[in-house]
């Protein structure tokens, strides 16, 4: 795991750029801690920081040139299957001086150009130049677990797995005023747009090439998830032993390592199923939760134990407080580089930092709510599509809800608010409700908070409405569920599961690898139909069916429990004052000249009343841009 920067010159206005990369390089150490260099070469300069895990040596370090010193390589991430692919180099004729997977991708690049891609199984962002040929060759793996970030103007072509990269190479400061409307509903801003305008996220399963003389870029899909039907012939219970088989072997795969390696483990069937399966292969498999004192409901940690205990891992339960979450709330925002406010990255942050003292690398559950429907909307999307008696009296109540306490911040409250959004999400279309429950601030309101002219704010609706139906272009009235899961995952697993776990293990310097993301595992659940994941009865059948024996059967007795950081309770203690006083003041807000005073005099009303439904998440995601903001702006 590492950090990538580099900088093309387009012409020769854009030479004065290159000297920039050091600096630009300078900004990923925490990416990568244990070395870090650069390479200029004519009119292209790379930038590497490492994170040494495969060959610790210093001939693994990069920026990486092969033998001829006609190619060179600069890699983020993990090759996990690159010691069967070694042979076929060495006996192409090529001799390797490290024990690298990153000098085995570079001799595959050299033999199959972009073909090579199919050989590999892994994570990972990379560059490869071709000095003679004068081209820049860029990928991003399957799933985007590993980010970069592109800007390209007249003169140049800036490529950086951080923002904060690309800000040091100089790029400009503005804002795009639709992925903010964007962010303001759904806490994130989807790919390939960022909250700077002119900087493209690469998507997942991405390349592009660029011919440095001409500044010709192409930008080609290599791998699309085969989502559109069901595919196997195995039935149930060779479904299960195909899974049991497919996500021991990627297990086995993410255990390779030449530093210290250990798992999370929060008691959930997920992380439970990953630590079952590396402790077969693992004697005394580090294990390691977090546990919160102060919020006994939402503690899993007796669940891990249970995991642990069964598959005798060495394991170790952080016990947290909420003052432990706030004392470290500031260290998480100060790191992210765009407005982001999933909360639970909070979560993330702390578990790294704590893992991190013990391991280098750590394994995760990541990935299967979204491959085998494994959240509540993707229950409530299945009672929506069949109807019934439940179904229609929740609707038929709807003013009730309406005028019933809401809140996520209760146990009773937060169900009324689930009941609600329900309620309001069976009359609409599947793509309108898709959107709905992806989204913790309504359109209207996000509509509304913004300050824009009528003929910008006409715009930025436009503009949203196209990307908004990009996103949910996969989605058909008589579609199936597979089609919400294959949206899920290029909406929310790459752009908030994935983008929380890399941005918050990387500030600790920790790498997390997820074998639920295996492309093989990937495209093994998209061809099961859709009854051996979700139906009436339940979530995730084949997972959890496939490995009950391997599993404490007390896993299977109990809700699937999440975690909600106590944001309410600091916004009436902690954070009243940053809100009141600072990010969210009248001073502030008028100075600004981004949002209407009456929309946010209404929010911290609803805020600091009694029915507050979503208004604590909405502030929250309104003080991580406030923050962010006064940080790249003020």
């Amino acid at each position: 795991m590492c950090g990538i920067t580099g900088i093309v010159a387009l012409n020769e206005k854009g030479l004065p750029s290159l000297s920039k990369i050091h600096d630009a390089t300078q900004c990923l150490t925490k990416r990568g801690p244990d070395a870090q260099g650069t390479f200029i070469h004519n009119h292209v300069a790379l930038g590497h920081t490492r994170l040494s895990i495969i060959d610790t040596s210093e001939a693994a370090s990069q920026p990486m040139t092969d033998e001829s010193v006609r190619y060179t390589i600069i890699f983020n991430g993990e090759f996990f299957n690159f010691k069967e692919h070694r042979q076929f180099v060495l006996d192409k004729g090529y001799k390797l001086k490290s024990q690298s997977d990153t000098e085995v991708l570079l001799y595959l690049y050299i033999i199959e150009e972009e073909k090579c891609l199919a050989r590999v199984n892994g994570f990972f962002s990379f560059a490869i130049y071709d000095k003679q040929e004068e081209t820049l060759f860029i990928a991003r793996d399957r799933m985007g677990v590993k980010p970069l970030l592109i800007y390209q103007d007249d003169n140049n072509l800036m490529f950086a797995s951080e923002m904060k990269s690309l800000l040091a190479m100089g790029i400009p400061r503005e804002m795009d005023k639709t992925s903010l409307f964007t962010y303001l509903q759904l806490n994130y801003i989807p790919a390939p747009h960022s909250i700077f305008k002119g900087v493209k996220k690469l998507e997942p399963g991405y390349f592009l090439k660029l011919k440095v003389a001409n500044g010709h870029l192409e930008t080609k899909k290599y791998y699309t998830i085969p989502y559109s039907a069901p595919t196997t012939s195995l039935n149930y219970i060779e479904q299960q032993q195909e899974l049991i088989k497919l996500m021991d072997a990627s297990v086995q795969l993410r255990l390779i390592s030449d530093v210290p390696l250990g798992a999370f483990l929060s008691g959930g069937i997920d992380s439970s199923v990953v630590v079952a399966l590396a402790a077969k292969h693992t004697k005394n498999l580090n294990t390691f939760s977090i546990g919160f004192r102060n919020e006994p409901l939402y503690d899993e940690t007796h669940y891990a134990n249970l995991v642990a205990k069964k598959c005798n891992t060495n394991h170790t339960v952080f016990s947290l407080t909420n003052d432990d979450l706030f004392n470290n709330l500031f260290d998480a925002l100060d790191y992210i580089d765009e407005p982001f406010a999933d909360s639970s990255a909070l979560n993330v942050h702390i578990l790294s930092m704590l893992t991190r003292k013990k391991v280098k690398v750590a394994l995760s559950g990541d990935g299967a709510d979204e491959l085998f429907g494994g959240y509540n909307k993707h229950a409530a999307e299945i009672k929506a599509r069949n109807g019934g008696i439940t179904a229609s009296l929740i609707k038929v109540m709807n003013p009730v809800w309406n005028v019933l306490n809401q809140s996520r911040n209760s146990k009773t409250g937060n169900k009324i608010r689930q009941l609600k959004k329900f309620a309001e999400g069976i009359t609409l279309t599947a793509k309108d409700r898709y959107w709905l429950w992806a989204s913790f601030m309504e359109e209207n309101e996000a509509n509304i908070l913004l300050k824009e002219n009528a003929s910008s704010r006409n715009q930025m609706l436009q503009e949203f409405i196209a990307r908004k139906m990009t996103i949910l272009k996969f989605i058909h009235k008589d579609g199936d569920m597979n089609e919400v899961f294959y949206t899920d995952i290029n909406l929310v697993l790459a752009n908030d599961m994935l983008t929380k776990v890399d941005s918050m293990s990387m500030a600790n310097s920790l790498e997390v690898r997820s074998p639920f993301l295996d492309y093989n595992v990937v495209d093994f659940a998209f061809s099961l139909p859709v009854n051996s994941k979700i139906d009436k009865h339940g979530r995730k059948k084949v997972v959890r069916d496939a490995f009950r024996s391997y599993l404490p059967e007390e896993l299977y007795n109990r809700p699937k429990q999440g975690f909600e950081v106590p944001l309410l309770k600091w916004m009436n203690n902690e954070l009243e004052s940053l809100i009141t006083d600072d990010l969210l003041s009248d001073k502030f807000i008028i100075e600004q000249d981004i949002f209407t005073i009456e929309a946010i005099h209404k929010l911290k009303k609803k805020l600091f009343g009694n029915n507050r439904g979503d208004a604590a998440m909405n502030t929250w995601t309104l003080i991580v841009f406030q923050y962010w903001w006064k940080k790249y702006f003020k």
